[in-house]
């Protein structure tokens, strides 16, 4: 469902699943932390950091021993992605080398490596020649024959050329990249795996910004928003910083959500904060929104808000979703310190 592009449906999933073991046994039942490490993944990419944090902290204090074999490295791979996403890349290092020394290898092919993963991180850090290594020592180019299998390194392998291009004007790097893209868009919307789509027009439309062509790029862009508004995608698009950002603010503003791209713009920390001309809302807070923001900023959790306002929990999560895009925010604490700076609560 994930490579699909369906995280509603991949969080159903694993909902189902939890409500075969019983309240009880949640905390010591194994393969219990298995779904809550997956559960923080999908809301890791809808940037939805504090229910990521939450299931990652309740995995912790669960133990090692409640979960399949291959947990201990996926708890620090989702730990590690949410680290860098918040721009701790060191501390994201560190956690993807220990989940390297406690992957186990299966009957389950590896198709997204802790070792690409680690690249993009470096690319991130601004270590290229890392990156580079990493490309040189897997044997990666853009000519390679093309599988499901190695899909993600090769995705990996056009942000590090991008970058390679971005910081060394290697006009070689950025042909490189565009072409391998070129080949990748096809076989990934062969094999309906939107997720992938997505991340591929993101990618495409920072090789066509990089190679002046603008136009295209705002309607790949355009494209790949209209794919990952319905199922809330973010990471996908923020991790890309600043370049992302400017194509972002550039899409024509009739054809696409404000509210999702002023969203995607908070999670990549490239909102800027009001200036003494500027509204401190671009967009005011519904009466009801008003009620939600009051009550994040007790010690209420979610469902306990969804019964004091006697409304389901999905809709507390969308008015959430709305107050941060329009405090310009990605997480409760700073939505309840926004707040309180405007005089909201």
């Amino acid at each position: 469902r994930i490579d699909q592009g369906r995280l509603a449906d991949a969080l159903r999933t694993y909902d189902q699943a939890l409500r075969l073991v019983p309240e009880d046994e949640r905390s010591t039942l194994r393969g219990t932390a298995d779904l809550y490490v997956g559960m923080s993944e999908v809301h890791w990419e809808r940037h939805e950091v504090d229910a990521a944090r939450e299931l990652l902290r309740r995995v912790e204090s669960m133990g090692e021993l409640t979960g399949l074999p291959k947990n201990p490295a996926r708890r620090r791979i989702v730990l590690a992605r949410l680290r860098a996403s918040e721009g701790d890349h060191g501390e994201a290092v560190r956690l993807l080398d220990e989940a390297e020394r406690f992957y186990l290898a299966d009957f389950a092919p590896d198709v997204r490596p802790i070792a690409a993963l680690r690249a993009r991180v470096r690319v991130a850090q601004g270590r290229l020649a890392d990156a580079l290594g990493w490309a040189r020592e897997h044997e990666l180019t853009a000519d390679d024959e093309l599988s499901y299998l190695r899909e993600f390194d090769h995705l990996t392998l056009a942000v590090v050329l991008l970058a390679q291009h971005e910081q060394e004007r290697d006009q070689r790097a950025l042909d490189d990249a565009t072409r391998l893209l070129h080949r990748l868009l096809p076989a990934a919307e062969e094999g309906e795996r939107t997720g992938r789509v997505i991340e591929i027009l993101a990618l495409q439309a920072l090789a066509q910004q990089a190679g002046g062509d603008r136009s295209s790029a705002l309607a790949t862009l355009e494209r790949a928003v209209t794919l990952a508004e319905p199922e809330d995608y973010v990471r996908v698009f923020a991790d890309h910083g600043t370049p992302m950002a400017a194509l972002l603010r550039a899409l024509p503003k009739h054809r696409v959500s404000g509210g999702y791209v002023r969203r995607l713009l908070a999670a990549a920390s490239t909102v800027e904060p009001p200036g003494p001309d500027t509204p401190a809302l671009v967009e005011p807070l519904s009466p009801r929104e008003h009620d939600v923001l009051r009550l994040l900023a007790s010690d209420l959790d979610g469902p306990e808000i969804a019964r004091q306002l006697v409304v389901s929990l999905n809709t507390v999560r969308t008015h959430t979703k709305n107050i941060y895009a329009k405090l310009g925010v990605t997480s409760r604490r700073a939505a309840v310190r926004r707040a309180h700076e405007l005089d909201l609560t």
